[in-house]
């Protein structure tokens, strides 16, 4: 397989040479923060929308859109950095894809463990998407390969004009299909109306076919509407059903959640969960099996746990604030346990988990600037599980 070289980032020599040394680091008890990329640096204006995987051997891949301006449709590299110490410590920089004044969108990695690739997915001007994946835990990747196509088989049933993979991390199911989610919308840069569906491979990234629409904005569950569903993060369940967790604007302000029985087709007990607040921002989710630190299987969640901030210019969007774990022991039918990770500014996130059951969350931290959320770095924690039950 042809290989090319990830090209170090803009960054400058001193910063090479101490990269342990400028990390933030906090310990308290079980908790540890480390600061990864920090906004306005001299070579990005904004980091934005992270992700997060645990390679087969152990490698943590944090990964990001860097942003010469702020806004969804400025001009993003893909950024990565790699830690083959369990995020203890972490490589510098490097640009996985240099966007050459498009817009590099919504990055989604995921670990295969049958092949022991990395495969990994995003979206070029909200119009093409493109797949590439590494042979050598993330070190470099093949060139891509644009699999736009897999999206217009929606045009019969859904004549978009803007795409979106993820964001966050793909899934592997048991059976060895990769599944990502996706979102269409037949509006322009506001991103809206919109729908959800996953795209898929049960080939390791060699073909890619399209799912069921899930959800679509107007249609009607349980005497609500659904509003602008987007960005969607999936789990399989223990039970071995696939659920997804969906973003919206819909005014019961809680997490819309769906199941299917393979990630693609018969989507069914579609339900906005009670205990999941939605400030309409992006969420994220991740199956912990068992293991020698937790005695149960479990499901953790992460989102802004906040309903704070509403005003009429506002619309739905709440303040992005007070981001929190949550963890459920009954395939998300209940969250048994919460926990503040972040109280202040903070909005989207990603969670892995390592080998040896340690949590890893990878979000958005920041402030507000001209009465909007403006992230100001991303931030990676380690915990282990027993630390959200402990609050």
């Amino acid at each position: 397989m042809p290989q090319f070289p990830l090209h170090p980032a803009k960054i400058c020599s001193l910063f090479v040479l101490l990269i342990v040394a400028l990390v933030q680091t906090t310990q308290a008890d079980d908790l540890q923060k480390t600061t990864l990329f920090e906004a306005r640096d001299g070579q990005y204006h904004h980091y934005r929308i992270p992700g997060i995987i645990a390679t087969s051997k152990g490698t943590l891949l944090a990964y990001c859109e860097a942003r010469k301006t702020a806004g969804d449709w400025a001009d993003i590299d893909i950024l990565m950095r790699r830690s083959t110490d369990g995020g203890l410590t972490w490589a510098p920089p490097q640009v996985i894809h240099d966007a050459k004044e498009h817009t590099v969108n919504n990055v989604v990695a995921f670990n295969d463990a049958q092949t022991g690739q990395v495969h990994l997915l995003y979206c070029e001007n909200y119009a093409r998407c493109y797949y590439s994946f590494s042979n050598d835990d993330g070190q470099t990747f093949s060139p891509r390969v644009e699999i736009t196509s897999v999206f217009e088989q929606f045009r019969k049933e859904y004549d978009w004009n803007v795409i979106a993979t993820g964001p966050g991390h793909g899934i592997q199911l048991k059976n060895g299909r990769l599944l990502v989610p996706v979102w269409l919308s037949t509006g322009g840069k506001k991103h809206r109306p919109s729908c959800v569906s996953t795209i898929f491979s049960d080939d390791h990234g060699k073909t890619w076919q399209r799912g069921e629409i899930i959800v679509n904005q107007g249609d009607e569950f349980a005497g609500e509407t659904i509003v602008n569903p987007s960005e969607t993060v999936a789990v399989q369940l223990f039970n071995d059903k696939v659920l997804v967790n969906i973003r919206t604007e819909s005014k019961p302000h809680r997490r819309l959640i769906a199941v299917s029985d393979n990630g693609a087709t018969g989507w069914a007990d579609i339900r906005f969960d009670p205990q999941l607040l939605e400030p309409v921002c992006m969420g994220s989710i991740l199956r912990v099996p068992a293991g020698k630190s937790h005695p149960k299987n479990a499901i953790v969640f992460a989102n802004p746990d906040n309903l704070e901030g509403s005003s009429k210019r506002r619309g739905p969007n709440r303040d992005r604030k007070n981001l929190t774990l949550q963890v459920s022991f009954d395939d998300c039918q209940s969250w048994a346990d919460k926990r503040v990770l972040e109280p202040g500014i903070s909005g989207y996130s990603d969670l892995a988990a390592l080998p040896d059951g340690t949590i890893v969350c990878f979000y958005e931290d920041g402030g507000l600037k001209n009465n909007g959320y403006d992230t100001t770095g991303l931030t990676v924690a380690r915990f282990p599980l027993k630390w959200i039950q402990e609050d």
